[in-house]
């Protein structure tokens, strides 16, 4: 987060099609302005996103599953747009929460990011470290 200058927020609506391991950077969409910009990557942290992007694709693999099961939220018209986006690896969240739920907006279900709570918890436990 800090080494690359990403918002809070901006780290919960990652997904995992926005990290460039050839370019070493990270694609932010609708950032603070609803701007678009790109940030750094920083290459000791390749490793572990690999790990996260394993771990994501055990939890849409499980999530496939579940007869109920709509994908991921996605922003805007895209759902209108690409219609099997929402069941694809690329547009799930780099950081998802630990259970599916159901989408107040559709009632649809859906695993959405992990809270921002948690990743508060984390920094603060690591910098206490």
């Amino acid at each position: 987060m800090y080494g690359s200058g990403l918002w809070l927020m901006e780290v919960m609506r990652l997904r995992v099609q926005d990290l460039d391991f050839h370019s070493l950077c990270i694609n932010i969409w609708n950032a603070k302005g609803g701007k678009h910009r790109r940030v750094t990557l920083a290459s000791e942290l390749l490793q572990a996103l690999r790990e996260q992007i394993a771990y994501v694709q055990r939890c849409f693999l499980a999530d496939c599953q579940v007869p109920d099961y709509a994908g991921v939220h996605l922003p805007f018209a895209l759902a209108r747009k690409y219609p099997n986006a929402p069941l694809e690896l690329g547009w799930h969240y780099l950081f998802p929460a630990s259970k599916l739920s159901h989408d107040p907006a559709d009632n649809a279900l859906r695993r959405h990011h992990v809270d921002p709570s948690t990743l508060q918890k984390a920094v603060r436990q690591t910098a206490r470290q």
